[in-house]
């Protein structure tokens, strides 16, 4: 079995992908690297055989038609033989110093008998023409370099929450979570982090800055008017999201799990609420609405924690005044948290 199994989601890739798959192979016979060709119209069903056959007790290239980014995932995870399992996406990469220290902890704590559930390392928004890279550390939230629970999580800010980029997960406890993510639906990356949390168990900060995200391509996701075009598919994410809190809110949870959880769907509210505000159509405007109701008819106990908290209220202010005063917090939160 190998260690750790690596999932690289392809689509149309052929420009950037060997950089990321380079970067992972140096894991050697440790980690098993599964490049999933998501119906690429491109080189890039051409470039994951090359590698497969130049390195093939590393290397396995998976090809399926398009069903999306969660689709890939899905296949990678239903390949996947190692311990852990971690996604990188096609234009990013890891650092090969924090690398080599993810790879000698892991090894560590199976020698010790120690099983984690989740390990959590730092993520750099490689910001294309920024000067400064902002840092995504969990300092502050997390005890550093040893095995803790959920009681023993600090505070989590609204800005510091755990992204695809930030995650290791037990491949086993995602089998028996039951993780499957929709298809043809972007965003998605949101249920990868969230829908396992209430199986976590067991932890382990390690502060290194070990991946790499690439924010710059004019055709990227996180594009603000990329976004503003997907706006449905942003939703529809979120409304599960929405259905999967609920659900766990009707069994026993730790009180900071749950409170984290909560945090996380009020950021995908927000989210989702401002860029239907920049938008400015009526249809949105009205499907702003909608999401708000969607939420009060899911859980009214939910719904009040949410549109009572600072961001909820700040999402729902009247008039168009109030939705500038909306888009300004946005802007100062695009800021912070370094996304779009």
């Amino acid at each position: 079995m190998k260690l750790l199994t690596f999932t690289v989601p392809c689509y149309n890739s052929e420009a950037y992908m060997e950089k990321c798959i380079r970067s992972l192979l140096t894991g050697g016979e440790d980690v098993e690297i599964i490049i999933v060709d998501d119906g690429s119209r491109d080189g890039t069903a051409a470039i994951a055989d090359r590698f497969a056959a130049e390195y093939p007790t590393i290397i396995k290239a998976v090809h399926q038609e398009n069903g999306g980014h969660g689709e890939a995932v899905n296949a990678g995870l239903r390949n996947a033989t190692g311990l852990y399992f971690k996604v990188v996406d096609s234009d990013d990469w890891v650092n090969q110093e924090a690398y080599e220290k993810v790879l000698s902890t892991l090894k560590r704590l199976l020698h010790e008998q120690q099983v984690i559930d989740m390990m959590i390392c730092n993520y750099v928004y490689e910001k294309q023409g920024a000067l400064r890279k902002k840092v995504m550390r969990y300092k502050t939230a997390f005890p550093r370099e040893e095995v803790f629970g959920w009681n023993n999580v600090k505070f989590l800010h609204k800005g510091q929450y755990i992204l695809m980029h930030s995650v290791i997960y037990r491949t086993k406890m995602l089998y028996d979570c039951g993780l499957e993510l929709p298809k043809h639906t972007f965003y998605v990356d949101n249920i990868f982090v969230f829908d396992p949390l209430p199986y976590v168990k067991q932890m382990y900060y390690l502060d290194v800055n070990f991946y790499r995200y690439f924010i710059g391509r004019e055709d990227q996701s996180v594009n603000e008017q990329v976004m503003i075009g997907r706006i449905d598919q942003q939703i529809r994410v979120t409304k599960i999201l929405i259905d999967k809190m609920v659900s766990y809110m009707s069994r026993p949870m730790n009180a900071k799990l749950k409170k984290y959880m909560i945090n996380y769907v009020d950021i995908m509210m927000t989210v989702s609420s401002v860029l239907l505000l920049k938008s400015g159509t009526p249809e949105n405007l009205e499907k702003k609405k909608e999401l708000w109701e969607y939420l009060r008819k899911a859980s009214p106990k939910l719904y009040r924690k949410i549109k009572l908290g600072i961001l909820g209220r700040t999402m729902n202010l009247p008039g168009r005044s109030g939705r500038k005063i909306s888009v300004a917090a946005y802007k100062v939160a695009q800021k912070v948290i370094g996304f779009n």
